[in-house]
């Protein structure tokens, strides 16, 4: 499966996921092409050839006569649905610009109808987003993956005045994104660069395991002197065998000195009612060789504020750490057996189509063990007999 990674470690624009594209392959002549067919008068394409901090990288720069009006949503989608660009880059750019229109209706607090789009409905932004998923079917990339969004920090001046970065439209894209402040005090990702991310990627976090293609570096309008403002675009294989939609997880840890066992006991089994995906203690040794329970939780990023939360309710600890990392997976199925003492499901697991795990589900195996008055053990054999006959 062909897979991209956008390494946004300075954030990112529209154009400079474009622009990475473009360094990575895409061709600007079949780019120019399809932008025409939007039928925007006067619009132009500049691609050039830059460095930033000594990485040579592509700027991408659409340019078009200056228009005072601004449009609704239906009027964009009337734009790319007239366009000669493909069904599927259709569909795609229209569902990022409906993300966008819903997070500037909600911040605004009005109906995704009446939203005038302001800067992101300017034709550089309509190209951008066109442009980006054009990009993404040419270069027939499968599936997206995205690093955590850098955001910056201060403010950012809009049509509605001064704002806070990020503007209220992009925090309210990044949702249940893996996000960080800084490393500088400006606008790091716009709103048109959330949309398209948030759009695209199937996760966030580190580099899924993959071997390596291409490498496209796309650069921003900001020449800084301490960190490249580019966007790294990461395209290859994905590794064979690993399920590439479950690569990321985060882990949360807390150092627990003063809970007894019953109660670090009654909190593991908790935490499985909470999202966890799974809980665990270990026994450690903390400063002055105090013994203490080191809790483990593994869960989805998405889920990982609500269990944070949970845990500082049950008082059991004053801080957590928390890691987001990469978890490779096996693609797993379940067939279910008819055995002499019940029906049993059969865990399995795959690399390609060659089944390398396959175990009898315990709870099936306990209740019919239960049932037919028998050791587990007895079920789990039957099991596996009757599995391997198949």
């Amino acid at each position: 499966m062909k897979i991209a990674y956008f390494d946004c470690f300075s954030g990112a624009g529209g154009d400079m996921i474009t622009a990475a594209m473009l360094d990575a392959g895409l061709s600007e002549e079949l780019l120019t092409r399809q932008i025409s067919t939007l039928g925007i008068h006067g619009i132009e394409l500049k691609v050039s050839q830059t460095t930033r901090c000594g990485i040579k990288a592509v700027r991408f720069e659409p340019l078009a006569p200056h228009q005072h009006h601004h449009r609704h949503l239906a009027d964009i989608l009337h734009i790319i649905n007239n366009s000669g660009i493909s069904q599927s880059a259709k569909e795609r750019a229209a569902e990022v610009f409906k993300k966008l229109a819903a997070a500037e209706a909600h911040v605004h607090r009005t109906d995704v109808s009446s939203v005038h789009f302001h800067e992101v409905g300017a034709v550089d932004s309509i190209v951008d987003i066109v442009s980006a998923c054009i990009g993404i079917e040419e270069l027939k990339i499968e599936k997206v993956y995205c690093s955590a969004l850098a955001l910056g920090g201060g403010t950012v001046k809009s049509e509605h005045g001064i704002l806070p970065v990020p503007a209220p439209a992009t925090a309210e894209l990044v949702k249940n994104v893996p996000t960080f402040g800084g490393p500088e005090q400006i606008e790091l990702l716009t709103p048109t660069a959330a949309a398209i991310l948030t759009t695209f990627a199937a996760s966030f976090g580190t580099m899924p395991a993959m071997t390596i293609e291409k490498i496209g570096h796309g650069a921003g309008s900001r020449d800084s002197k301490t960190l490249p403002n580019i966007v790294r675009l990461v395209i290859g294989e994905a590794a064979a065998g690993i399920n590439t939609d479950s690569d990321y997880v985060t882990l949360l840890e807390a150092n627990c000195d003063d809970i007894t066992g019953e109660l670090a006991g009654h909190i593991v089994e908790r935490l499985m009612t909470q999202g966890s995906l799974d809980a665990f203690t270990m026994p450690i040794y903390m400063k002055h060789s105090r013994p203490a329970i080191l809790l483990s939780v593994i869960c989805k990023p998405q889920d990982a504020p609500q269990i944070e939360k949970f845990l500082f309710e049950q008082g059991v600890t004053l801080g957590i750490r928390r890691q987001i990392i990469q978890r490779s997976t096996l693609k797993r199925d379940f067939v279910t057996v008819a055995t002499a003492y019940g029906d049993i499901k059969i865990k399995r697991g795959f690399v390609g189509d060659k089944v390398v795990f396959a175990k009898p589900e315990f709870s099936d195996c306990e209740k019919a063990a239960m049932e037919n008055n028998i050791p587990v053990k007895a079920v789990i054999l039957v099991a596996i007999t009757t599995y391997s006959k198949i």
